[in-house]
């Protein structure tokens, strides 16, 4: 559990002559964010205007993006960074512009390459079916009474147009359209046009000023676009050679454009006069002397920095506060280890500034619990690979969390699988074997019973008689030890849902006093002690005795009633009857955490369903080659399928008891993200030996 880094609040003030400078120092200390002003929040003062540069910037950017998006570049477009310098000459000596105008007359001769191709297709379509008519093309035009109807039709239409007075041919393929072309008087023309729409009727146009038979018409219109693809394909290349020499410029220029529009909008998000400038903005309370001694000095005195407050946890702090001063922004407080599962956190929402980040609590039970349902060796190895190479490789923070649950998620699974388990691949490596449920790595590899017993030394040993026989347990057989992990897991849910609980109070007694919190959250933490305390004395004298209850569980058993008691009566003068409905799915909540055990034995269930047909395959009816080849086969697919299994069951369901769970308890969200003024470059950089230039702006 962690706060958000607390907060001040800092006035910054300059003159507008030395705005420039004074937005190349705001960025270059990266820690201020900025409160946007408001209209007539102060008096005399009004929001900025855009730098003078920056329009010509948007111009060029709008110019830059175009290219970009024609060429096909993006930003998993692989180019080397360029210096800033460089870039900063190319765009001011016109470079966008001539790029813009050689890129842009192949994509227009592109264009209309593409038009021309696609007309022409259309006239080689039409041919196509022309050609199936005995009529040569000069014959369909030129007549002064009589109306041609050309086009193709789903059914024969000949005995319909027989009888009218028309001239008609018609021509079939075994598959394809019926052409047809009729012949008629002007009058007629819509009478035959009707009776064709009948029979599904698609008017082809005819080729104007050709002549001859179609099928000459079209050879021609085929060399005219093969010749036409020909000079395309050129283009193409040529765009493909300009893509190559400009795709490095274009995203440098990119990246340098809008960092440029950025800081020439500025002015939009500040408070000007007619001569001055004044800022509101946050800062971490640990950097604020550092902050204000960084811009007074490399402003050269000419911006004067004032602290204003630093903002606490109450509520009372912020209903005091101006509109726009209420909301302190949350920058998560975490260290190298957990700040890898801030996006986890940022999935459900920004934690609010008031309120405990649960980031932490999520590094440590989402891959603890995944270790704890798979606790294999076996499987750990590739969870813990694929999760360094996932770590190394992934961009996506989609994919980087996933890599991360699996790296150590597969680490806490191998720390189960070797000292609490005892398993590797669905079977302990000792112990004795007298059935398939009891299968060792000790009897795969032919040993003496005994031969890993270095495995007792740190694995707890459990003795149980099956079929008559005495067997010694190495490792929680999770088929075996079935009452000690369902009991583990409801521990392990108590445990968890105790800390959102408590997390809760904690948020509350910050913001609004222990009373409030007392009477807010004390009434659900009575509650659920009470109701695990009765549970637990109830279910053990259920399970053994019941005369118990009066003897060995009645205090927890009278305790529990009494902080049941207490907990209603708290939640019934704060939240109302209703909450006594919602004491049954604190049970609820509890009884969610068995799935740790179950998806546990579901996954050793299919283990050793898969490791008997495996070996009794290898070792027994079988036998031989083939036996040793299939029963391998079943090997490697059956665990191969319960590892993917494991990825999705038990990745799927640490995710849900961390957000439903215990999230649900006290995480409420809505924080605005700390967002410094800060410039990242990817795609361009500064030349070492250049560094010391403070104007890098202006275009």
């Amino acid at each position: 559990m962690s706060l958000p880094e607390s907060m001040s609040r800092i006035v910054i003030a300059g003159t507008k002559a030395h705005m420039d400078e004074a937005i190349e120092v705001l960025y270059g200390a990266e820690a201020v964010h900025l409160i946007d002003h408001t209209v007539d929040a102060d008096e005399g003062f009004s929001i900025g205007s855009p730098r003078e540069y920056s329009s010509k910037a948007s111009e060029r950017l709008l110019k830059v993006r175009f290219m970009e998006k024609e060429l096909g570049i993006n930003k998993h477009t692989k180019t080397p960074s360029l210096s800033v310098e460089e870039i900063k000459s190319r765009i001011k000596s016109a470079s966008v512009e001539s790029a813009e105008d050689e890129i842009v007359r192949a994509l227009d001769r592109r264009n209309d390459l593409n038009q021309r191709i696609a007309a022409l297709n259309t006239k080689k379509n039409n041919l196509e079916i022309l050609q199936m008519l005995p009529v040569n093309l000069e014959f369909y035009n030129g007549f002064k009474s009589i109306a041609t109807i050309v086009g193709t039709v789903v059914d024969d239409p000949s005995e319909a147009i027989k009888a009218m007075d028309a001239e008609f041919f018609i021509a079939t393929k075994k598959k394809g359209p019926i052409a047809v072309a009729v012949f008629v008087r002007d009058n007629d023309r819509d009478k035959v046009s009707s009776l064709l729409s009948a029979y599904g009727f698609s008017e082809v146009q005819v080729p104007p000023g050709v002549s001859g038979i179609p099928a000459d018409a079209l050879k021609a219109v085929e060399a005219e676009i093969a010749e036409m693809e020909a000079t395309l394909a050129k283009v193409e290349e040529n765009l493909a050679v300009l893509k190559e020499n400009y795709q490095a410029f274009l995203r440098a220029s990119d990246e340098d454009l809008s960092i440029t529009v950025e800081k020439g909008e500025l002015p939009l998000r500040i408070a000007t006069s007619e001569y001055s400038f004044v800022i509101d903005a946050w800062v971490p309370t640990k950097r604020v002397e550092h902050v204000k001694e960084k811009l007074e000095k490399d402003s050269d005195g000419r911006m004067y920095v004032e602290f204003q407050e630093t903002r606490g946890r109450k509520d009372a702090e912020v209903e005091t506060a101006e509109k726009r001063f209420k909301t302190a922004p949350t920058k998560m407080n975490n260290g190298g280890y957990s700040a890898g599962y801030e996006y986890a956190t940022k999935l459900v929402d920004v934690p609010k500034y008031q309120e405990i980040d649960p980031t932490i609590l999520i590094a440590l039970f989402l891959p603890l619990f995944f270790g704890f349902m798979v606790g294999d060796v076996g499987y750990a190895i590739p969870f813990i690979i694929l999760g360094i190479y996932g770590l190394k490789v992934a961009k996506s923070k989609d994919w980087r969390i996933v890599a991360r649950v699996l790296l150590f998620g597969g680490i806490w699974s191998f720390v189960f699988g070797l000292l609490f388990y005892g398993e590797c691949l669905g079977m302990h490596f000792t112990g004795t074997y007298l059935s398939p449920t009891n299968m060792t790595w000790e009897h795969v590899f032919g040993m003496q019973e005994g031969a890993l017993g270095a495995f007792t030394a740190v694995l707890p040993e459990f003795i149980h008689a099956e079929e008559g026989n005495i067997i010694n347990h190495v490792g929680v057989g999770k088929l075996v030890e079935i009452p000690l992990l369902l009991k583990l897991s409801v521990y392990i849910g108590i445990v968890h849902l105790m800390i959102g609980y408590i997390c809760a109070f904690i948020n509350i007694h910050m913001r609004l006093g222990f009373k409030h919190a007392f009477m807010e959250q004390g009434g659900w933490i009575f509650a659920f002690v009470g109701l695990v305390m009765f549970c637990y004395a109830l279910a053990y004298s259920l399970i053994g005795d019941m005369s118990s209850l009066m003897t060995e569980y009645m205090v927890p058993f009278a305790m529990g009633i009494v902080l049941l008691i207490i907990g209603c009566a708290i939640n019934l003068k704060s939240h109302g009857g209703m909450s006594i409905m919602e004491l049954p799915g604190i049970a609820g909540n509890i009884l969610s955490y068995t799935r740790l055990a179950a998806i546990g034995m579901s996954k050793a269930g299919m283990a050793l369903a898969f490791n008997h047909i495996a070996f009794n395959m290898i070792y027994g009816t079988m036998g031989g080659i083939t036996g040793i080849i299939l029963g391998f086969a079943v090997f490697l697919i059956g665990h191969l399928m319960i590892f993917f299994l494991a990825i999705l069951s038990a990745g799927l369901h640490s995710v849900r008891l961390q957000y439903v769970e215990l999230m649900a308890k006290f995480f409420v969200g809505g924080g605005k993200e700390y967002a410094p003024l800060k410039i990242i470059r990817k795609k361009t950089h500064y030349e070492p030996l250049k560094t010391e230039n403070k104007t890098k702006a202006e275009v």
